[in-house]
């Protein structure tokens, strides 16, 4: 088990566990890149020093699929949950066991399609900055590159293996952003240097295109004897979905940041070019499906939970000098992440075995110079969430925002909790 791992990892050490540094050179997940993933070290780690032995893990807010991935390889069997459905998409395609022959097969299929199209296809259920000449003179995509997109996109559609369509839909995601004239950051998007003068061509995402599938085949043939290939994957918002999920020994996540920063728009690109999205509605409906950690979309907030004195000190505070900060929802967004917190944590609770720890990477937040310690939150509300906190341990300092002064003043910590 673990020499399958170390395989995987390639003898990398433990270190900055709340990022995924170097993860990049890390099989599967270079089909998109994740600057916001942790290392899969510290799955090992939880299921190293776990009190049971560990034979399934959950996790409630899959991402990238570290998690599941590192379960694979380590020899547990991984329950997943994405509400974002470019996201689970995107995990199945990485957790899914193929025959590269028939893949090889239906990809000699698509090029074939998509050289033999036109490419005049109908984009104007795209956002109207998505193609040149877009609004205000500033567009994601020339036009022959959007195109070209649209006909890879739909020759995946008419693939009559379902499997298939989601690895190579994965695969097109993965190369969006890197034919765009915007890159992503952890706050969104923003338009490259001197991007009017980076003329991308169709020619450039059939390049990006096979390279990247032929590097998807070799890592799927490499490592296509996981310790355990099994896993299950559920889709939709986990404060709804934990409640039905198998019993497990161990949970392994990271949820979103109460930040006010909504993730859905880091893969917005990837949402609407893979056609998950289609209209407004669609989109207002994953924003409010999300944990609520943002102010990005009018929704409504939970009041906070009880059990946690510093929360309410901290609340009082926000509550107080609301008109100073730049959205007046912040209060009650910090309240309404915490009860979902809390609800996750109580669904979490009920699905684990006896002793069954949960490992959470969580990070601190600061709005008019107040501090939002949420491993100490965490750890006060775990008591009437069905857990004790073991341990906390902060391993890295995150940047607060421009408009606090962008100083390293955050923490962002490891949370253990146990099953009372």
């Amino acid at each position: 088990m673990q020499l399958a791992f170390d395989q995987w990892t390639k003898g990398r050490k433990i270190s900055t566990l709340g990022t995924n540094a170097g993860a990049e050179k890390l099989p599967f997940q270079t089909w998109r890149h994740f600057k916001e993933a942790f290392a899969p070290e510290l799955v090992a780690r939880a299921v190293k020093e776990s009190q049971m032995p560990v034979r399934t893990c959950i996790d409630p807010f899959g991402g990238s699929g570290t998690t599941a991935l590192a379960c694979q390889f380590l020899g547990v069997e991984p329950i997943t949950m994405e509400v974002n459905p470019y996201l689970a998409d995107l995990i199945e395609a990485k957790l899914t066991t193929y025959d590269s022959t028939s893949l090889t097969h239906d990809l000699g299929k698509i090029i074939r399609t998509v050289r033999s199209t036109r490419g005049s296809h109908d984009l104007d259920w795209l956002p109207a900055t998505f193609v040149a000449p877009g609004v205000n003179n500033r567009w994601l995509f020339e036009v022959e590159v959007a195109q070209r997109i649209e006909s890879y996109r739909k020759s995946i559609a008419d693939l009559s293996n379902p499997t298939h369509q989601m690895f190579f839909r994965a695969i097109l995601g993965g190369l969006l952003v890197e034919v765009s004239n915007v890159i992503i950051s952890g706050k969104g998007r923003r338009y490259r240097k001197n991007w009017q003068l980076r003329k991308q061509t169709y020619e450039t995402v059939d390049k990006q295109f096979l390279n990247r599938v032929q590097k998807a085949l070799y890592e799927i043939a490499r490592y296509a004897s996981r310790p355990f290939s099994r896993y299950t994957l559920i889709r939709g918002d986990c404060r709804e979905t934990i409640a039905h999920t198998p019993l497990a020994d161990l949970a392994v996540f990271s949820p979103p940041y109460p930040n006010s920063f909504d993730y859905t728009d880091v893969y917005n690109i990837e949402l609407w070019a893979l056609g998950y999205l289609t209209d407004t509605t669609d989109n207002r409906s994953l924003r409010q499906s999300t944990l609520t950690s943002h102010v990005q979309i009018q929704r409504d907030y939970a009041p906070r939970p009880s059990g946690s004195e510093t929360l309410n000190n901290v609340s009082q505070k926000l509550h107080a000098c609301r008109e100073l900060l730049w959205n007046r929802w912040i209060p009650n967004m910090v309240d309404g992440y915490f009860a979902d917190m809390a609800g996750v944590m109580k669904s979490l609770a009920s699905r684990l075995n006896p002793q069954g720890e949960a490992w959470a990477v969580v990070g601190d937040s600061l709005y008019a110079k107040i501090h939002i310690p949420v491993a100490e939150i965490l750890a006060e509300l775990a008591p009437g969430c069905g857990f004790e906190a073991v341990r906390i341990e902060a391993f890295r300092s995150m940047r607060s925002s421009a408009q606090q002064g962008g100083k390293r003043e955050l923490a962002e910590s490891l949370i253990v909790f146990r099953k009372l």
